[in-house]
């Protein structure tokens, strides 16, 4: 467990990390990384590392949650033992059963489950290194490897976190951050249709605070949806080109 830092800016208003209050660390995705899942992403948020691979439509490999009307989308959120400063159980815990949960809530009201009725559609996403935001990096990770699977889908997901330090909205937390700051509000969202899919709040904002944190979510979040599309035509083109 990291310590609490004395203080969290520096003399120029630059966080740990060197990063404005504003400022997402650096976002990397690429596509099609495992050969053997439908489709495939592995997503970094500066340290934070997550792999989601899809498989599916398929038939089920359970019969009691079948659905006669549209495809049944299954996220399973695991952090690997190596991913933590810390070993961690590869037993699955309370806190990544509940994270499987958002995850898939915040991909359903975009993917086009109606379809591919009495199916499933599998997402595993797995976290390799873990330095704060990673529900929010895989809601990303996840929604890339869908549209490299071929799943229809009405748009893309990013997400990403707003907290507040010392008093002070920051974008996209890292886990010193994350662990020390008094709020954290993860938000994802799906910029072509204006809609957003995640909206939670850990701590207290005010409610100039809520709207200053959303606007810079969601314009971070453009960003991030524009890489994700950028990585799925640079895939595109290098299949095309064997």
């Amino acid at each position: 467990m990291k310590q609490r830092p004395e203080k969290f800016f520096d003399e120029h208003g630059n966080r740990l990390d060197g990063r404005q209050r504003d400022e997402m660390r650096p976002v990397d995705i690429n596509i099609g990384v495992l050969s053997n899942a439908d489709g495939s992403a592995l997503v970094s948020y500066g340290k934070t590392k997550v792999i989601a691979a899809v498989y599916g439509p398929r038939e089920p490999t359970w019969r009691y949650n079948v659905l006669p009307d549209r495809a049944s989308l299954y996220v399973r959120y695991h952090m690997a033992p190596f991913s933590t400063e810390e070993r961690k159980s590869p037993a699955p815990t309370r806190r990544e059963i509940e994270l499987s949960k958002v995850i898939r809530e915040s991909l359903e009201p975009v993917v086009m489950t109606e379809l591919f009725p009495r199916t499933a559609i599998e997402i595993y996403v797995e976290v390799l290194q873990s330095d704060g935001g990673t529900r929010t990096a895989s809601i990303t990770a996840a929604s890339a490897a869908l549209a490299d699977a071929g799943i229809p889908m009405r748009a893309l997901v990013g997400g990403v976190a707003i907290g507040k330090v010392d008093g002070v909205l920051v974008l996209d937390l890292n886990e010193v951050e994350d662990n020390f700051g008094e709020a954290d509000m993860p938000v994802a969202a799906a910029p072509d249709l204006g809609l957003i899919t995640l909206f939670q709040l850990n701590g207290v904002m005010t409610l100039d605070e809520l709207k200053e944190g959303t606007d810079m979510a969601l314009k971070a979040i453009e960003r991030i949806v524009e890489k994700e599309k950028q990585a799925l035509r640079e895939s595109a083109t290098e299949v095309e080109a064997l």
